[in-house]
C-alpha cells in the first residue's frame, strides 16, 4: 500500500529526531591507519623472512657446491708409485769365459774369476817387508787343457793374484805361454794376455804361417780383461801382434821363438 504524503512527512521527522538524539561517532581513521600500518609491517616481515630464507637457501647451495664431491663421483686419485725393488747385491764372485776350443785333440779353456773380497781359506801373500799385502780382492786366471787346470799342483789359488777392488791397473800389459809341463816349452800350450784397455784383439802367428785371432773379453764391472789362443804341440810362435777396434796395430812382439 502506497503511503500518503502525511505519513511520509511524519517518518522523515521521526528519523531526524532519532539522529539528533544519537549523534554518530567520527570515522575510526586512527584505527584504520594503525591497522594498515600493522598489515604493512606483517607484509614486510613476511617478505623479509622470505628473502632471508632465500639467502639461507642460496648459502646452503653455495656451501653444498663448495663441498668435495662424494667418494662415488670424486676424481680418481693417482696411484701411489710402486716402491722400487731394492737392487740385488752384487755377487761376491764374477766370472767370464775368455776363450775355448780344441787343440791336439784336447779341450781347452781360459776364464777370469774376480772375487770382490778375499775368499775364505785364502792367505794373502806377504810384501817384501814381511807385512801382509793391503789388497782386498782376488783375480784368478783359470786355464784348462784336457780337463786339467794348469798349475793345479800349487793349490786352489796358484793362478790368482791380489788386486785392489775392481779397477786395479797393475794387471794390464802382461802376457804368458802356459802348459801342463816343461814351463810352456813343449806340448799343448796356451798364449794368454792381459792387455791394455785399448786392445780389442790379439793375433798370434805360428811357425807354419797359421794366424790365430783372439778377442779381448772383460769381466763385467771391472777393468780386468784377457785374450787367449792355443798353440799346438810342435809349433812355435814367430810374432804376437795386438790391435785396437779400428784394426790399428798397437804392439808387435817377436820374443816367443
Amino acid at each position: 500500500m502506497t503511503p500518503h504524503h502525511g505519513q511520509e512527512d511524519w517518518v522523515r521527522a521521526a528519523f531526524a529526531r532519532s539522529r539528533e538524539a544519537y549523534p554518530s561517532s567520527p570515522a575510526p581513521v586512527d584505527r584504520i591507519l594503525t591497522a594498515g600500518r600493522a598489515r604493512r609491517r606483517r607484509r614486510r616481515a613476511a617478505v623479509a623472512a622470505a628473502a632471508s630464507a632465500a639467502c639461507v637457501l642460496g648459502l646452503g647451495l653455495a656451501v653444498a657446491f663448495l663441498k668435495p664431491p662424494p667418494a662415488a663421483v670424486a676424481p680418481a686419485l693417482r696411484p701411489s708409485p710402486v716402491a722400487s725393488s731394492p737392487s740385488a747385491p752384487a755377487p761376491d764372485t764374477v766370472g767370464v769365459r775368455v776363450a775355448g776350443g780344441t787343440t791336439d785333440g784336447h779341450r781347452w779353456s781360459v776364464a777370469l774369476e774376480f772375487h770382490r773380497t778375499l775368499p775364505k781359506g785364502y792367505t794373502p801373500p806377504a810384501d817384501l817387508d814381511g807385512t801382509t799385502a793391503p789388497d782386498t780382492s782376488l783375480l784368478c786366471q783359470r786355464m784348462y787343457i784336457g780337463g786339467v787346470r794348469i798349475d793345479h799342483q800349487g793349490g786352489p789359488w796358484s793362478d790368482c793374484q791380489t788386486v785392489s777392488g775392481t779397477h786395479d791397473p797393475r794387471t794390464s800389459g802382461e802376457m804368458g805361454l802356459w802348459s801342463l809341463h816343461d814351463k810352456g816349452l813343449t806340448g799343448s800350450r796356451l798364449m794368454v794376455a792381459d792387455p791394455e784397455a785399448d786392445v780389442a784383439y790379439g793375433l798370434v802367428t805360428l811357425s807354419d804361417g797359421t794366424r790365430l785371432k783372439a778377442t779381448t773379453v772383460t769381466v763385467p764391472g771391472t777393468v780386468y780383461r784377457a785374450w787367449a789362443a792355443p798353440v799346438p804341440d810342435g809349433h812355435t810362435i814367430t810374432a804376437v801382434d795386438q790391435y785396437d777396434s779400428h784394426h790399428h796395430r798397437l804392439t808387435h812382439d817377436t820374443n816367443w821363438h
